[in-house]
């Protein structure tokens, strides 16, 4: 894609965020265009459905996979308002996409009150001084429940699966 149907998607995505405002969601737009130039759209969803991972971009991947019945987006690329969290950033890199391209960034964001640098700062801290604890627990209770559940079962089932989907 060239320079100038980057602006243009970049556009939308911006329009899409603007009109958004005015539809109850957040101020965010997202649109995939795919390698022959099909586009789904996405906007922030999540005080309207309080969902809090209904963000644009990953409002656009969901619209975007299943409209295609895939589960990969390689050969697509991601424009979005403003710079994407780090969960949507995440959601892109799950969903292989080519390349992400965005008009505000994260500190446009944060003045306008939506300030994700916890977030950011999160995966700089190391782990034993985050804010809320992700840890690791073993599984040696006592009963059937805890005898019956093994970490690795699931991924001895998954492994055993001869039908399974690579992803």
């Amino acid at each position: 894609m060239g320079e100038i149907e980057h602006v243009r998607y970049l556009a939308q995505a911006v329009d899409l965020a603007t009109q958004n405002v005015a539809n109850g969601g957040g101020p965010f737009g997202a649109v995939i265009v795919t390698a022959d130039g099909r586009t789904f759209n996405g906007v922030n969803r999540v005080t309207a459905t309080n969902d809090p991972t209904a963000h644009a971009e990953v409002t656009a991947i969901r619209a975007a996979c299943s409209a295609l019945d895939t589960f990969t987006l390689a050969g697509c690329v991601l424009y979005s308002s403003c710079e994407p969290c780090p969960m949507c950033l995440a959601s892109a890199l799950w969903a292989r996409v080519d390349a992400v391209y965005f008009a505000a960034d994260r500190h446009d964001a944060a003045a306008a009150g939506f300030d994700d640098a916890v977030f950011y700062e999160f995966f700089d801290t190391p782990v034993e001084q985050r804010p809320m604890p992700v840890a690791k627990l073993p599984l040696d209770g006592e009963g059937p429940a805890a005898a019956a559940a093994t970490p690795l079962a699931p991924f001895a089932a998954w492994n055993d699966l001869e039908t399974r989907t690579e992803y």
